[in-house]
């Protein structure tokens, strides 16, 4: 989930991006009276749909008309679309949003309030804001089936440190470039891998890449609802070399009215990790539609009255 701009080819793929990406439930709220259009952007991977649906319902409910950009992609085609104003709002992760717009300078720490504070000192020239921070964390892991983790005895990442040249990282295109990925695995554990997969980003090509051992370590997100059904192991985190990854929703400031503020920090405060990996369990395991499944936790959590 992290950094550099790959500029060269980005005006391309945003372009492509955005007129070729579906769109998410159509735009509804509950006031006769329109209080403007924000269009929502969400990352390519489940739990992006989920929190763009979690959070731009909340907004459908105020009154806002809310265009959906589902699977946009990656930060690097999500974060460059928010700064030319393609879209309004999009539902980062502190640590990893941080790291991406300082360049990886390493001012992301685990205290998610000087996080935030350092990312808004990044976007405010950009016309952009991070708004307050929710509970609800989401972090890179790296997992290995059950059958690995007892063969190769490993418990912890500084494990995998004297037999890395025995193993396969597999993970999304960009992990080679992203210091919480393969960079950071080798920084801070020293682990050097036998060769890098590129597959998705915690996605369905990982997942069968390390049931079949075509890999033997995966990039896996924290939240996930189906590792342990799926017999995945994350290995423990032991040197810290990840950040708070809170739940935070970066917004353009022209569009960051003191109602929208509201609105969308509500959701943020009543948000828990226990409920992100609840709603990811019902669209992962259960295959139901994120719009759904998010529509039902706002009204079991009263955000439509």
């Amino acid at each position: 989930m992290n950094w550099k701009p790959r500029s060269a080819l980005l005006a391309a793929v945003i372009g492509l991006a955005l007129t070729a990406v579906a769109c998410g439930s159509s735009p509804s709220s509950s006031s006769n009276t329109p209080k403007g259009t924000i269009t929502v952007a969400g990352f390519k991977f489940s739990e992006g749909s989920v929190l763009a649906e979690l959070y731009g319902q909340a907004l459908q409910h105020d009154g806002y008309t809310v265009n959906f950009k589902l699977n946009l992609g990656s930060r690097e085609v999500v974060a460059p679309a928010i700064k030319s104003s393609q879209i309004d709002l999009y539902i980062g992760y502190a640590a990893t949003d941080l790291e991406y717009y300082d360049n990886a300078a390493g001012e992301a720490t685990g205290d998610v309030t000087a996080t935030t504070a350092k990312l808004n000192s990044h976007l405010q020239s950009l016309g952009l804001q991070a708004l307050t921070p929710s509970a609800a964390q989401d972090q890179n892991g790296f997992a290995m089936t059950q059958a690995n983790a007892t063969k190769y005895n490993a418990t912890k990442l500084s494990d995998l440190a004297s037999i890395g040249g025995q193993l396969v990282l597999g993970a999304g295109p960009e992990c080679p470039t992203r210091p919480f990925c393969a960079p950071g695995l080798q920084k801070t554990y020293g682990i050097t891998f036998k060769s890098f997969k590129a597959l998705d980003t915690d996605g369905p090509l990982t997942r069968a890449a390390l049931k079949s051992n075509d890999i033997q370590v995966g990039l896996v997100f924290t939240s996930d609802a189906d590792l342990q059904s799926l017999g995945l192991v994350v290995l423990q985190d032991d040197k810290h070399l990840q950040n708070a990854d809170n739940v935070v929703p970066i917004v353009r400031t022209p569009v960051a009215s003191a109602e929208v503020k509201k609105v969308l920090n509500a959701v943020s405060a009543g948000l828990s990790t226990a409920d992100l990996i609840n709603l990811n369990s019902q669209v992962e395991l259960q295959h139901m539609d994120p719009d759904v499944v998010t529509k039902a936790y706002l009204q079991q959590h009263n955000y439509f009255g």
